[in-house]
């Protein structure tokens, strides 16, 4: 017996929570429920988190969660508990199957068997965010090497265990190659310990294309965190439905499983949510507990159900579905199904499949850092970089001189073009002329510097070489 803790969530998820339990339950699972409170009703009681202390308790101690969808008011200050839930926990891994369930789901595609690994703690998604200017507001996107490491090594040991053939990565590192780049160079990495496993890799935009266009072309996907996000609605839907599609959670000590489409508020109380993704989500966390013989069960009563035409409102097409049915219909179908296999769709057997066990990560020995240099930011509100370098070049010292101006990264000084559109954000370069080390005191008298000639920095980035390989980007144009 397992013990887990579940949520019902907001709008529809209690429906579909209640229809999913039920279908786990006559299926002989061994799970004991714990239930807590998250979601719309904790952040109107005045938590910004949408989850109190204690129910943090119940998770961690239970270490499976399996929730509902929520809702997160309008309005500022309110945090997601889906990225709030994936980053306290460690839930670094999240993984998507995207299957066309053909003839009995309206599909353009067929042919689709993918599943969708997502990195889930870090990119974009980390959420630091600043204004810097009155015309300017960063968003920081943050890449680890044991966030990648993980991740990638999830993604081969996941096609090993379950039989899939290709690996392929999708970053978009022919701009960002510092943090994209990173990505792509640990994939090489990792795939030449994984010989009998094809690997690929496509830049985001055409590979998003192929996918949408040609999703039988792929297997296993891996990606950062907020292309994982896109790409893995688009992919569920050109399945046939968002709502068919589950998704895993999966850290090294807890996991929450759950259904990847939202709460969906205005279709509560009416009995017809199509509750399969939650399904989706559930039968995923009991292969994870070792429930393989229960989930395989399921699984294959669910398919038989899509197989007879018995459809909620979601997917219900005229000649091809035969029954529309409400979300407590629905379950009652898979319940009666339960020890029956699908005649056409392919059916699962999951004794094959136990759990993941994957190493913890080890931090490589600390490269040979130097500093070289340091990128001051500025907020400024005229329009002619001469100008304002002019006015930078007076807080030179010797051996940290001004060597480029950027505006959004496009570099404006020296031989800028007029035509270029500046705001009222500069990035101003300083290096020893001589490409020689520079001190952090340097860097400290620099700004004071500044101060004293009212020149109004907002931040700075300090310019490395690791192992004297650059560790900053140059700027558009140079």
């Amino acid at each position: 017996m397992t013990k887990i803790t579940v949520a019902k969530g907001d709008g529809i998820g209690p429906e579909i929570m209640d229809a999913t339990l039920d279908i786990l339950m006559a299926a002989g699972a061994q799970i004991e429920i714990e239930e807590i409170e998250v979601g719309e009703k904790v952040y109107l009681a005045g938590n910004t988190s949408g989850i109190d202390k204690t129910s943090w308790d119940v998770i961690r101690r239970n270490k499976i969660f399996l929730k509902a969808p929520i809702t997160t008011p309008q309005g500022g200050g309110y945090k997601s508990l889906n990225v709030t839930t994936r980053k306290f926990l460690g839930l670094y891994s999240n993984v998507r199957p995207c299957m066309s369930l053909h003839p009995f789901v309206k599909t353009k595609h067929p042919i689709m068997d993918i599943v969708i690994v997502r990195e889930n703690e870090e990119d974009l998604y980390a959420g630091i965010e600043h204004q810097q200017t009155d015309e300017v507001v960063q968003c920081l996107k943050l890449i680890s090497r044991p966030g990648c490491e993980k991740i990638i090594r999830f993604a081969f040991e996941y096609a090993l265990q379950y039989g899939r053939k290709k690996v392929t990565c999708f970053t978009k590192d022919n701009i960002m190659k510092q943090t994209d780049g990173l990505f792509h160079q640990v994939f090489d990495e990792i795939a030449r310990e994984y010989p009998a496993i094809e690997n690929e890799h496509w830049i985001i935009d055409i590979g998003a294309a192929k996918m949408a266009d040609t999703p039988e072309a792929f297997d296993v996907i891996v990606m950062p965190n907020l292309y994982g996000d896109v790409l893995s609605d688009i992919a569920a839907q050109i399945t046939g439905s968002v709502g068919l599609a589950g998704s895993a959670n999966i850290g090294e000590e807890c996991a929450m499983f759950e259904a990847i489409h939202g709460s969906a508020p205005r279709r509560a109380g009416q009995n017809s949510a199509n509750p399969s993704g939650l399904l989706q989500g559930a039968v995923m966390m009991l292969t994870h507990i070792g429930q393989t013989a229960v989930a395989e069960k399921i699984q294959n009563a669910w398919l038989k159900t899509i197989e007879d035409g018995i459809h909620t409102d979601d997917i219900f097409k005229n000649g091809i579905s035969k029954f529309k049915v409400g979300t407590k219909e629905f379950a009652k179908a898979v319940i009666s199904n339960l020890g029956y296999k699908p005649s056409n769709l392919k059916t699962v057997n999951y004794s094959k499949n136990p759990a993941l066990n994957l190493p913890k990560y080890k931090r490589r020995p600390a490269a040979k850092k130097e500093l070289v240099g340091v990128d001051v930011f500025v907020h400024w509100n005229g329009t002619d970089p001469q100008e304002l370098a002019s006015a930078i070049r007076k807080i030179e010292k010797p051996g940290l001189n001004l060597t480029m101006i950027t505006n959004r990264g496009i570099k404006v000084y020296p031989d800028g073009f007029k035509e270029t559109f500046c705001t009222d954000h500069w990035r101003c370069r300083f290096k020893h002329a001589d490409g020689l080390q520079v001190l952090k005191s340097d860097i400290v008298d620099l700004l004071a510097k500044a101060v004293d000639e009212n020149i109004d920095t907002i931040k700075t980035e300090n310019l490395y070489l690791f192992d004297g390989k650059s560790g900053y980007s140059l700027a558009q144009g140079q």
